[in-house]
């Protein structure tokens, strides 16, 4: 994913200028179209079966010469096993054919490859799910270039899939084949939008009609056809349901991917939370996917799924928001009937350990398979040390649901004494709060759980903490890291704009900058870190920076940029 991904940023970029002067769709309309009855068909009932789904991530699909390349081990039969045992009924397996096709004119793939596919997709359908193949990074590495090598590319596609639907001719339907992973045609030309849908057009096209000539169960087994892109964009779906309609085959999925709305996604721009336009570009995002497709009979897979910062780590977005994140969408997605399959390159499920990085997440999402979950505000409730404690409300979002109970290491709190719950308001009373924080130590003093009738417990963190203290340093563009004493606190973003004026750094559209791109945090070293990212687009002088934390503090430092050294002192 790391390597596949930054070529979104740009697109988002324009789609969030987009965003914030739509009108977002009201509770009303979304609740009515989530509630409308999707067409039925075979089709959509075998992808109903295939929920949920996940991704063999940067494995097969990376482009060095085996599928250790990108870091992640062999895959084992184990490891298969495992993941189905997770709940999962579908495994979508990205392939990268690129370095082990021949030459012209036959472009062979090499036997011991696709043998290794073979062996994959044979574990995966022995444990009962659902297989999905592709053309995986083909499409950037060589497929892009179409325009200017058009007859090269066609024939080096055509031969792939053609070795690719003979091999697998005689398998199961539970197989079934993706004609190639977000398509684009970017390479060294000036392609507009027009040209790019034709040679897409022209790829699935070809693809269906290859795998259908060639014979066995192939004749009827599901393909699965993406829009340019995989981008669930107006116009780009609409090139594609015409592309399905036209081949009028009923055997055919459409796909699109989803790693939410940008600024969000990646932590830019100040959209740190869950809010109204993070949560409306899901709703209006699938309000057309549904239209467009599921509404006329025409089964959707979102083939991938995520959050787009995960890139860098899973901590780039703070874990309430995102577990907001994942809770919403699985349900909005479960509600439109549209399945979908969890992008993991290894971040996620460990590949040789068989654990989840983030168990909560997880039970998040294996809820959200079957039922809303209830979250709130935020997981976060800060106290300030040396301040009188006083009662905090939290406002809950119960989805449906009741609370239950809520505790603190192991022991129950009582209500009506500890707390106290008036329709979605949740007060915790200043005496329970004291006793809890009584060690006076900085940072988590307790972990509130909340339980409720279903769905997903949820946690609240209680912190005491005071201001933050960023100490004076120098050091380079190459390394530049800031002492911090945290002092308990979160870092949720940061600013950076120049002393005589305009934002600085990458993206100065906004002053707000991209967390883990541009600066991170490191709570066990006491620093934080400015990413050389950041310099390369900082002009040299003085630049204000400013770090908002989740307590609501902002502490303010200034940094001298002169070349590749680097000076900063707080303000």
């Amino acid at each position: 994913m790391p390597k596949k991904k930054s070529f979104l940023s740009l697109a988002f970029t324009t789609l969030l200028l987009l965003a914030l002067i739509t009108p977002g769709v009201s509770a009303a309309s979304a609740d009515q179209t989530a509630k409308a009855k999707p067409a039925t068909s075979a089709m959509q009932s075998y992808v109903d079966a295939m929920q949920p789904g996940w991704n063999l991530g940067n494995t097969l699909d990376a482009t060095g010469a085996d599928e250790t390349s990108w870091g992640n081990p062999k895959v084992t039969q184990e490891l298969i096993k495992k993941i189905a045992d997770q709940g999962y009924k579908s495994i979508r397996i990205p392939v990268t054919w690129d370095v082990h096709i021949g030459a012209a004119p036959n472009y062979t793939i090499e036997a011991a490859y696709l043998a290794r596919v073979q062996q994959v997709v044979d574990w995966a359908l022995n444990e009962k799910l659902y297989v999905m193949i592709n053309l995986h990074h083909d499409s950037w590495l060589w497929i892009s270039g179409m325009e200017k090598k058009h007859d090269e590319v066609l024939a080096r596609y055509n031969a792939a899939w053609t070795q690719i639907a003979a091999k697998f001719k005689n398998y199961p339907d539970k197989l079934m084949f993706e004609s190639v992973n977000e398509p684009r045609f970017t390479d060294g030309g000036t392609t507009d939008e027009a040209k790019a849908t034709q040679m897409l057009t022209e790829l699935n096209k070809s693809f269906h009609s290859i795998v259908r000539s060639s014979g066995g169960k192939n004749a009827e087994r599901p393909l699965v056809l993406p829009s340019l892109e995989s981008s669930p964009t107006q116009e780009r779906m609409d090139v594609l349901y015409q592309t399905i309609t036209g081949l009028k085959d009923p055997n055919l999925i459409a796909t699109v991917h989803y790693y939410g709305f940008w600024p969000f996604s990646v932590n830019i721009a100040g959209y740190t939370k869950f809010d109204a336009d993070t949560q409306n570009d899901i709703i209006q995002t699938f309000d057309k996917v549904h239209a467009t497709f599921t509404a006329k009979g025409i089964p959707v897979i979102v083939g991938e799924y995520g959050l787009l910062g995960f890139d860098k780590n899973t901590g780039t977005i703070e874990q309430g928001e995102k577990l907001k994140f994942f809770e919403f969408l699985a349900n909005y997605l479960r509600e439109k009937r549209i399945t979908s399959m969890l992008w993991d390159n290894g971040q996620h499920f460990g590949r040789t350990t068989y654990k989840w990085s983030d168990p909560q997440l997880f039970t998040m999402m294996k809820n959200s398979w079957s039922t809303r979950s209830a979250t709130a505000e935020s997981d976060l409730i800060y106290l300030k040390k040396g301040e009188e404690v006083k009662d905090v409300t939290v406002s809950l979002n119960l989805n449906g649901n009741k609370l239950t109970s809520l505790s603190a290491s192991g022991g129950k709190l009582k209500k009506g004494t500890d707390y106290t719950l008036n329709g979605d308001k949740l007060t915790l009373k200043a005496a329970k709060l004291k006793s809890l924080t009584s060690s006076g130590k900085l940072g988590v003093n307790a972990v509130l759980t909340a339980g409720f009738n279903k769905g997903s417990d949820w946690t609240f963190n209680l912190i005491v903490s005071s201001t933050p203290v960023l100490s004076s340093t120098q050091g380079t563009t190459a390394s530049f890291k800031i002492p911090t004493n945290f002092n308990g606190d979160i870092l949720a973003t940061m600013e950076a704009v120049y002393v005589s004026g305009g934002n600085a750094g990458p993206q100065n559209w906004t002053s707000y900058k991209e967390f883990a791109y541009t600066f991170s945090p490191s709570y066990n070293t006491g620093e934080i870190s400015l990413q050389e990212n950041f310099f390369k687009e900082a002009n040299d002088g003085e630049i204000i920076l400013k770090f908002h934390f989740w307590s609501g503090e902002i502490v303010s430092y200034k940094i001298t940029k002169s070349g590749t050294t680097v000076t900063g002192a707080a303000q």
